[in-house]
């Protein structure tokens, strides 16, 4: 273990998460296949080892300082670009039962390389649209956690991600700045959606102090079947 790897180990630590050397090595391994994969296509403008230790891998950890992972049984990761928050929390969590979706196919290709590089289990990716997915049995109204981080405003996450969320279950919205603006737009999103915003996690990364929020939204009732709008319409065409 070199002094990145006990500096992310010890961080995770900190916070009551210990893994383990094959835990670490998978990391490693992650690491490896991005900055490999990353030569061929556009996944991470974070390249440089400790940064994506960082910036990436404890980054995506953090999810699970303000949500109890061991009480959650799936989760979905919507628009997860290289594999975050989903992927690090599939390695630290292996109990969990992982499903990403994303729009572009060399994404999932290589997230499905990562999973077989990794051996992980009950791991999912698949290649599509949200709004797409947000409406087939199986996914719709079905997850117990449900997570995005930097994909878009709030008013439009919540058209994406909370049809997935089963009623009882939570949104988490990872954050970088303040998002008090996006959280005041959401409203109309919220009820629509059937989501209630009970908490914004507000914190900093230890490294760089940068600023960090976590946006988490109760799913209250089924999502009425007229969303997700049909793909492409929520950006377009916010709920707000």
């Amino acid at each position: 273990m070199d002094s990145i790897q006990q500096r992310f180990v010890q961080r995770l630590k900190e916070k009551g998460i210990e893994i383990n050397d094959t835990q670490l090595q998978q990391f490693e391994t992650y690491y490896e296949l991005l900055v490999e994969w990353n030569e061929k296509m556009n996944l991470t403008g974070i390249t440089e080892r400790e940064q994506v230790y960082e910036k990436h891998f404890y980054d995506s950890v953090t999810l699970a300082f303000f949500v109890d992972m061991k009480r959650v049984e799936n989760l979905a990761d919507i628009g997860s670009g290289a594999g975050f928050p989903g992927v690090p929390l599939k390695i630290v969590f292996p109990h969990l039962k992982l499903c990403i979706i994303d729009s572009l196919n060399k994404r999932i290709t290589f997230l499905k390389a990562v999973s077989e590089g990794l051996g992980l289990k009950n791991a999912e990716f698949l290649h599509g649209r949200a709004e797409e997915w947000g409406h087939k049995r199986g996914y719709r109204d079905s997850f117990d956690l449900v997570t995005a981080r930097a994909v878009a405003r709030l008013a439009v996450l919540n058209e994406f991600c909370l049809p997935f969320v089963k009623p009882g279950g939570v949104f988490a919205a990872m954050k970088g700045t303040d998002p008090t603006e996006e959280i005041t737009d959401s409203a109309k999103s919220l009820r629509e959606l059937r989501g209630e915003i009970t908490d914004v996690d507000a914190f900093r990364l230890p490294f760089d102090d940068s600023e960090r929020h976590i946006i988490r939204i109760l799913k209250t009732a089924f999502t009425p079947f007229k969303y997700p709008r049909t793909p492409g319409l929520p950006l377009k065409k916010p709920l707000v």
